[in-house]
């Protein structure tokens, strides 16, 4: 048996903390002295508590290391693994807004130098070749680009219900240091339109300032073309991407597995993820529902992007790309370029 003092020491945690695991139920001592009150643990301890040890220094709160240390080594490793995927998607959304204060505050005086920029766009929804309802939505205006894909007996509803509370945004004037936490805000509130059995996922990005504020969950995208090249800047909150964010399925391996559609987030059911892009001239945005990005490769998406003139001639190949793939679902696009805004 150690005393505290020695298991302190052995497994790097003060003996307050070691006082204060006890109380909490998460390290108790292996014996406690009737008489002296004095605390004992035994070496075989050491290993849970260099855990507790570990998983402090990477900031889980304890609530949470008490369900970790009840799990078996590999769901554990799952449970770190989810839990700093959450931390790193936090810490993206500081740095954003950071980055966003820097700029802010070490460029006022070239403003004047800033290309003043705007949106030329285009967005159109298809029911697809096998769905009989449209439960999609898809709107482009002078400020916002959004898409919704409902599901449910109610997702047509859900969709249009969580664009039409973006569209209130689209009349104001919003600093960009403030359009996060609107944007939250307004989503939040639009997830109490769904119910257990309907939902729908958002994916938009607001125009603010000269930069895009996106606001995403569930598994429709967001992609930009940026000097002919196609970037991906949504993630899926898909059954299928924590397995291969996890390294248990190939991104081949997931285009075919059995429920490729499970979403493991919607709006209202969990925070979106939020962040400030710089837009450049040049830059054209992609929004889209699952309905084009399950059936059309990036490759493809892509090519259309590239060689379609106008957003409005993009959205339409895009489109018929999909329903020449079976359209098996409903498709939406939204298309944006963005321009330098013509002398007056």
């Amino acid at each position: 048996m150690l005393t505290i003092g020695a298991f302190a020491k052995a497994c790097r945690l003060s003996p307050k903390a070691l006082r204060l695991y006890d109380e909490l139920d998460l390290l108790r001592p292996a014996r406690v002295d009737p008489d002296t009150g004095y605390r004992y643990y035994a070496a075989a301890q050491l290993e849970q508590a260099r855990l507790v040890a570990w998983l402090r220094r990477i900031g889980m709160p304890l609530a949470r290391i008490r369900e970790v240390c009840a799990l078996t080594p590999e769901a554990a490793a799952g449970e770190i693994r989810a839990y700093w995927r959450q931390v790193e998607a936090e810490t993206a959304q500081r740095r954003d807004l950071a980055e966003f204060l820097i700029d802010h505050l070490t460029t006022d005086g070239r403003r004047d130098e800033t290309p003043m920029l705007e949106l030329r766009y285009a967005a159109h929804s298809d029911t697809g070749r096998v769905r009989r309802q449209n439960q999609d939505t898809a709107y482009a205006g002078t400020r916002l680009l959004a898409v919704a894909d409902g599901f449910g007996p109610g997702g047509a509803p859900v969709s249009r219900a969580a664009v039409d509370a973006l569209k209130t945004l689209e009349a104001q004037e919003i600093p960009a240091g403030d359009v996060l936490s609107l944007l939250q805000e307004t989503v939040h509130g639009a997830g109490d339109a769904g119910d257990g059995d309907s939902g729908t996922t958002l994916t938009a990005l607001l125009w603010t300032d000269s930069r895009l504020a996106l606001v995403h969950i569930g598994d429709s995208r967001a992609y930009l073309l940026r000097d002919g090249a196609l970037f991906r800047i949504t993630h899926d909150h898909t059954l299928v991407q924590s397995l291969i964010d996890e390294g248990r399925l190939t991104p081949e391996e997931a285009g075919s597995h059995p429920r490729r559609t499970l979403l493991l987030k919607a709006l209202g059911t969990a925070a979106p993820d939020l962040r400030l892009h710089d837009a450049a001239p040049g830059d054209r945005y992609l929004l889209c529902s699952d309905g084009l990005s399950s059936v059309v490769p990036d490759a493809r998406i892509r090519t259309a992007l590239t060689t379609a003139g106008t957003p409005e001639e993009a959205v339409h190949t895009l489109i018929g790309a999909a329903n020449e793939a079976g359209g098996p679902d409903n498709v939406s696009c939204v298309v944006a370029d963005v321009v330098r805004t013509a002398a007056p």
